[in-house]
């Protein structure tokens, strides 16, 4: 066993586990946070989706072990936190856009979003239908006209 801390949601946290754990499972197993979704476990469907030092990362496919103790990790628990509200712009959109039919994917499509619109903002520019279609998430449901909306409604507020 091997003790890893890292910064989740705004706190030092330390955890004992083995280095080749995945960090979904540690986020989910043993910290007790459910907003990130086992979907696929290899990357793919992205229904995992959190941060890592504000950018989209998906820790079913990050081992533990590579998380250093500067690293900031946020799950969609912790996002309202980086805005100091109850929620955060995009959640209310999504809420606002009437998005969620199963809800399983959300999280990993907000936290996605978000991670797109900062990136967008960085470059100093306004969200386009190229950068949305560069989010990969899937969405069993097939949300994806309401995800888009809310996307460009949550940019606008943040």
């Amino acid at each position: 066993m091997g003790q890893h801390t890292f910064r989740l949601n705004g706190e030092t946290v330390t955890v004992d586990i083995e280095d080749d754990v995945r960090l979904l499972w540690v986020l989910r197993e043993v910290l007790g946070f459910y907003g990130p979704k086992y979907g696929c476990g290899i990357n793919v469907c992205k229904a995992c989706t959190s941060h890592i030092n504000g950018k989209a990362f998906n820790p079913c496919s990050v081992r533990v072990g590579d998380i250093k103790p500067d690293d900031e990790v946020t799950t969609i628990e912790g996002l309202p936190g980086t805005v100091g509200r109850d929620l955060h712009p995009m959640q209310e959109a999504w809420l606002d856009e009437d998005v969620a039919q199963c809800g399983y994917c959300q999280p990993g499509q907000i936290m996605a979003a978000v991670a797109k619109v900062r990136q967008v903002t960085e470059e100093g520019r306004d969200i386009t239908e190229a950068d949305l279609d560069e989010i990969r998430n899937i969405c069993r449901c097939g949300t994806y006209t309401r995800i888009r909306k809310a996307i460009k409604a949550g940019a606008q507020q943040m």
